[in-house]
């Protein structure tokens, strides 16, 4: 999902590939090399001598992606309640990055690598598997196949451009907003930062004198908070991966002050260590785990919707699915602007190169990704420092996907990053998604109030469906009473009235 990069200026001498080096100042590079054989076969197939990049370049931007984007593995698992365990979520998370990643390396041939987005986990995981219907894992996955399966028909159908043209502006730059506002309470709650006590929300105490205050709960916090900031300091510096590199500091911290916590003797430190040590198992289990819990779920229970009603259940269907595949779209077509205007990837006019391959392999890896157990799989924005790297083929997203599919032996590794330490990534991907909230006309109350309601319902309400909802309504309700109902086209009226059948017969 998600977020808003920044360009990079050019230092000094430095060259781009929008600014070729200036005749008489800068020494002409020698001519690309000629590979031969096999390795000139696939020079060729992804086209990385005729982009002016090398085989050298085209690793060293793979891995640098990959190190950018690897805190995925850590922070989508944690995400899930209990009745998944982390094992089968890690892997199946590593599968829909890896099927989705070659997609894009073998579709697209771009230098783009895909994952479970955030914010449609976080909708998973918070509106349907913590939401009132009961719905499971399994069922959660069918909704997730079927909008993959709506986005290819987009797709290949051109469909994908009127949908995209008809949501109102208001809500369309807000929803990126909202998602990491929801992505960052998650984060607040999980470390406990803030808390949730006799039907009030407050924030932590640190205050470990306090009877009432525990140890172990106020350091989590903490941690989190510090994180944060270390992500941010990391970043600024232009630190590639500074999520994985505050991600593993912030728990290097957190057991530094667990184990100080075992000294003064503060209850439940112990357990800390004693759990990791009893939790530490062979890597090949949690392959055991996503056989028996999440691989092919989608289609042996995930039509079983209990006693939901058939009425109730048609509208849930298609309000969720066309929620995903919204999500998707959005995320997909805002990180693909932002990533490729890193490195020269735009055609004449501004757009995306290869935009309609990469969005159905986008499409066809959240389709792969339902099937393994794993979230929307969406383009991630950390591409762009595999982009900024160097990375202009999709050899790149070939040696990204590798690294992940190295990454899927590790999750006995990965089960030691404490909840904090994932909550300070999720609250930093929150700041990074709230840039676009300057895009709305606020001194406009028919673009301010759909545009506030969709970021609000989002937070506050707990459900990034509903927000959207709640926005496209309101959106269309405004412009009617205000004379301009020609406005609004016939694609956002049958989505209000969706969300407003939703509304009425699902809560």
């Amino acid at each position: 999902m998600d977020e808003n990069l920044r360009q990079e200026v050019p230092q000094e001498g430095e060259v781009t590939p929008e600014m070729p080096p200036m005749s008489g100042t800068q020494p002409s590079d020698p001519p690309p090399k000629k590979y031969k054989g096999f390795w000139g076969k696939v020079d060729r197939y992804f086209g990385i001598t005729k982009k002016g990049s090398s085989y050298r370049s085209e690793i060293i931007a793979g891995l640098t992606t990959f190190m950018a984007m690897v805190y995925v593995l850590l922070v989508v698992p944690g995400m899930y309640p209990e009745t998944v365990s982390f094992g089968a979520v890690y892997i199946a998370t590593a599968l829909g990055a890896i099927a989705g990643t070659m997609l894009m390396a073998f579709v697209a041939k771009m230098p783009l690598a895909q994952a479970s987005g955030l914010g449609a986990t976080a909708y998973v995981t918070g509106t349907l598997l913590g939401g009132s219907m009961g719905l499971s894992y399994a069922n959660s996955m069918l909704f997730v196949l079927l909008g993959g399966v709506i986005f290819v028909l987009l797709t290949a159908t051109g469909l994908r451009k009127k949908i995209l043209e008809g949501i109102p502006k208001e809500v369309k730059v807000t929803v990126p907003v909202g998602i990491g506002m929801f992505i960052a309470f998650i984060g607040f709650n999980n470390a406990g930062v803030v808390t949730l006590h006799e039907g009030s929300i407050g924030f932590a105490s640190f205050n470990i004198l306090n009877k009432n205050v525990t140890y172990l709960g106020a350091m989590g916090a903490l941690v989190a908070l510090l994180g944060a900031v270390a992500i941010a300091v990391l970043a600024k510096r232009g630190v590639k991966g500074s999520i994985l590199w505050g991600m593993l500091g912030s728990a290097a911290l957190y057991y530094a002050l667990i184990g100080l916590g075992c000294a003064w003797n503060s209850p439940g430190c112990k357990a800390v260590f004693t759990g990791i040590a009893s939790g530490f198992e062979d890597p090949f289990k949690a392959f055991g785990a996503w056989g028996r819990e999440s691989v092919g779920q989608v289609f042996a229970s995930g039509f079983n919707f209990g006693g939901i009603g058939a009425g109730q259940l048609v509208v849930v269907i298609i309000t969720t699915s066309l929620s995903l595949c919204m999500l998707n779209m959005f995320d997909t077509l805002g990180t693909l602007y932002g990533a490729c205007s890193k490195g020269g990837l735009l055609d004449e006019n501004g757009n995306p190169l290869r935009a309609n391959q990469c969005m159905l392999a986008d499409a066809l890896g959240t389709c792969a990704g339902a099937v393994f157990g794993a979230t929307t799989v969406t383009t991630y924005v950390e591409s762009s420092s595999g982009v900024a790297a160097g990375g202009r083929t999709g050899f790149t997203a070939l040696v990204t996907a590798l690294c992940f599919t190295v990454a899927m032996f590790l999750s006995p590794i990965a089960k030691l990053v404490p909840t904090a330490a994932t909550s300070a990534a999720l609250i930093w991907v929150g700041v990074l998604m709230m840039s676009s909230v300057k895009d709305v006309d606020w001194s406009d109350p028919a673009a301010a109030l759909p545009a506030f309601l969709t970021i609000a319902v989002m937070a506050f309400g707990y459900s990034i469906s509903y927000g959207i909802g709640v926005g496209i309504i309101s959106c269309a309700l405004v412009k009617l009473f205000t004379g301009k109902a020609k406005e609004v086209s016939i694609v956002t009226w049958i989505i209000a009235i969706l969300f407003l059948a939703m509304f009425i017969l699902t809560n």
